[in-house]
């Protein structure tokens, strides 16, 4: 993350999120915290990511989620130049 988004105020939304205990608690925190439409952004890009992993092509990931060409070509910028969080926390999934 660039140095520009390290500031208290994301630290303190990060020390928020990492004090959630289980996934109902999430669900309160995220709907209160995030409009429903960020909140789906959101998780169309994991699930972007997850498919590039597979490595499902651009025309598929679109027509299964919806997503438009350019998020999809964002998350895999990330993917191949980003800092790895995706793929860190897919492997943390797995276990």
């Amino acid at each position: 993350m660039g140095k520009e988004l390290r500031t208290e105020a994301i630290s303190q939304l990060f020390d928020a999120v990492l004090s959630l205990e289980n996934k109902e608690e999430c669900y309160r925190f995220f709907e209160d915290v995030c409009t429903v439409n960020e909140l789906l952004s959101l998780s169309q890009r994991f699930e972007v990511a997850k498919m590039l992993r597979e490595e499902k092509t651009y025309q598929d990931i679109a027509e299964l989620t919806g997503a438009s060409t350019a998020t999809i070509s964002r998350v895999n910028r990330a993917l191949n130049y980003g800092n790895d969080g995706y793929d860190m926390v897919f492997e943390r999934l797995k276990k």
